[in-house]
């Protein structure tokens, strides 16, 4: 099935927002990965109107010619054509009633009553220990503009906490836009969620909307949400209705997926056939449907999946895949975006050995917590065959929790040195958040910078302020904490002695930090900021648009347009200008809690 057109580059994403709102990103050119927007859902076609009812014919007059219509009699008999049925017997009321169309009955009142469906004023869900953005966190932004934003947005973005932003934002129950479908709206948030790697928080979005409210944009990221969390049977209540008005050999085949997990394998098999016509017989999206549909009550289908000669991979091998428990080759994901590893990772139909890998990139992307992320590793503690190189990792982590605070922190630096790659350094420090704040403040404590940079990674600020009177003055750990503390402004002496001993891109992201959290003065901010050659005063579209979102107080809109500013794979695309910009937005929104902790982000991921 193809499930999506080809993702625009960076510069026709970046030409496309000055052209549709003046919004340019910061993060410089790259390719990008092939997007997996379903076909037409930039224009979804309308559900096809139902028939209007058609008009009951009019009673002939005493004088017509034409016989009398014939009416019910009380008994249930038809009177007699001609008799004399009195003087009422062409009373235009009467014969109305008596030939017009019977009402469609709502069956779905039975269902689902009036007073439990959910209205498409305002559509969203709350996460467990997450405060939900408030309902009007888009302030008066059109629709369009929104939408605009939402579908050019390149996803993943660069920075954790920027994703942990947005996915909270989109996910929360927000007011519709005037001039736009709640249900279209759900699904422009829910697509944005599933390219962002977030497959749960997307699911949960699309579930919320009633299914007789579902439009044809919906139902298409209904699909893609399936394929993403390895469900297809999340999409058998819609199969019937989406596959008559959307023509996708996907949709044929989830009939037959339907067809065979509903205990109907000869429809199923029907149903295969049919959608197999003109197509090879080692065709590989068949076969892996074929295996879904094999899984069902007395079917007859069995088949072995080969991967050899596989050139890319897709949404729908990945979810076809994951539901029948066919291993993936490691080598078809890079052919494809870093959400699919992102959607791997949070599937717990795949072994924890092979989501191992994918579960640190996700996390060091803000799709999983230090906790979901160490859970993982305790499976893996309990499990068997699992690699050698996967089994120092969990023996270091046990470690890690274990033992003598020194030998704690051992274990720690044996994970953190073993990391060998920029984005898989910041996931061991997430993956030790935990282990690093039950470590006590002590001068005399090894690796305190990645002490308090792990800590930090998972928003544990409180574990780490602790250590403010323990780590020297211009250290990496002074700089972190100086970005995480709420309290006053920084001399400029604090900062030059900083800047002194750190590499220049670092002490251009601390000065960006602390210039947007307002932690230093007006004069130092501009004296650093010509000391670090970071522009903080320069104006275009986008800080415009963030300026203003941030003064308004639309943390939805300040955290959309953060993802615009970071909308980049690597962090070293993200400049220090947009930093500043975005930290302040997010402080002028009351989101201030974030921007700590982007601009600690950011100043420990560069390097």
């Amino acid at each position: 099935m193809k499930t999506s057109p080809t993702r625009a580059s960076r510069l026709a994403i970046a030409a496309a927002l000055l052209a549709a709102i003046g919004v340019p990103a910061f993060s410089q050119q790259q390719k990008a990965p092939e997007s997996l927007l379903p076909p037409g859902f930039d224009q979804p076609a309308p559900r096809p109107q139902p028939s209007p009812r058609p008009s009951p014919s009019p009673a002939p007059s005493p004088s017509s010619s034409a016989a009398p219509v014939t009416a019910p009699s009380p008994s249930g008999d038809v009177a007699p054509v001609g008799g004399d049925m009195g003087p009422d017997a062409f009373d235009v009321e009467e014969s109305n009633a008596s030939v017009a169309v019977a009402p469609a009955i709502d069956l779905s009142q039975y269902d689902l009553p009036k007073g439990v469906r959910r209205p498409l004023d305002r559509i969203g869900i709350l996460a467990a220990g997450n405060a939900p953005f408030p309902a009007d966190a888009f302030g008066d932004v059109a629709g369009a503009t929104q939408v605009t934003l939402m579908r050019r947005l390149d996803a993943p973005v660069a920075s954790r906490w920027v994703s942990i932003a947005l996915r909270r934002a989109l996910m929360s129950p927000l007011d519709t836009p005037s001039g736009i479908d709640g249900a279209d709206y759900a699904a422009e948030r829910a697509w944005l969620l599933l390219r962002m790697g977030e497959a749960t928080a997307a699911r949960g979005l699309v579930s919320y909307v009633d299914i007789d409210d579902y439009t044809n944009a919906l139902d298409r990221v209904a699909m893609q949400v399936a394929l993403a969390t390895g469900d297809p049977a999340a999409v058998c209540p819609i199969v019937d209705d989406a596959a008559s008005n959307i023509p996708d050999r996907g949709w044929a085949l989830a009939q037959a997926i339907c067809a065979g997990l509903a205990g109907k394998p000869s429809e199923a098999d029907q149903r295969l056939d049919a959608a197999s016509k003109g197509k090879p017989r080692n065709d590989l999206d068949t076969l892996l449907a074929t295996k879904v549909v094999g899984m069902g009550i007395d079917s007859r289908r069995a088949v072995t999946i080969d991967w050899v000669g596989v050139p890319a991979l897709s949404a729908w091998r990945f979810g076809m895949a994951t539901a029948a428990g066919v291993d993936i080759p490691d080598n078809l994901f890079a052919t494809v975006g870093p959400e699919f590893r992102y959607w791997q990772a949070l599937s717990p139909a795949v072994a924890p050995v092979n989501r191992a890998g994918a579960a640190e990139l996700a996390a060091a992307a803000g799709v999983l917590s230090n906790a979901a992320l160490v859970d993982l590793y305790a499976e893996l503690d309990q499990a068997s065959d699992v690699p050698d190189p996967l089994q120092k990792t969990v023996r270091d982590l046990r470690g890690a929790y274990t033992g003598s605070a020194a030998e704690r922190v051992q274990a720690m630096k044996s994970l953190w040195d073993a990391a060998e790659s920029p984005r898989l350094r910041y996931a061991r420090l997430v993956l030790t958040a935990k282990a690093a704040a039950w470590i006590p403040a002590n001068k005399n404590a090894a690796e305190p910078d990645r002490l308090i940079a792990a800590m930090l990674s998972a928003g544990y600020d409180s574990a780490a302020l602790q250590w403010r009177g323990v780590v020297a003055p211009g250290s990496e750990g002074w700089a972190l904490l100086a970005l995480a503390d709420a309290g006053g402004p920084i001399g400029y002496s604090d900062f030059e002695r900083y800047a002194g001993a750190a590499s220049p891109r670092k002490a251009a992201m601390l000065l960006a930090g602390l210039a947007g959290l307002g932690r230093l003065s007006s004069t130092d901010a501009q004296r650093g900021a010509e000391a670090t050659k970071v522009a903080i005063g320069g104006v275009n579209a986008w800080t415009q648009a963030i300026d203003r979102a941030g003064t308004a107080n639309q943390p939805g809109m300040v955290a959309l347009l953060a993802g615009v500013g970071m909308q980049s794979p690597r962090w070293d695309q993200v400049t220090p200008e947009a930093l500043y910009h975005i930290v302040a937005a997010m402080r002028a929104a009351g989101m201030a809690n974030y921007a700590r902790m982007v601009a600690v982000e950011a100043v420990t991921r560069a390097e």
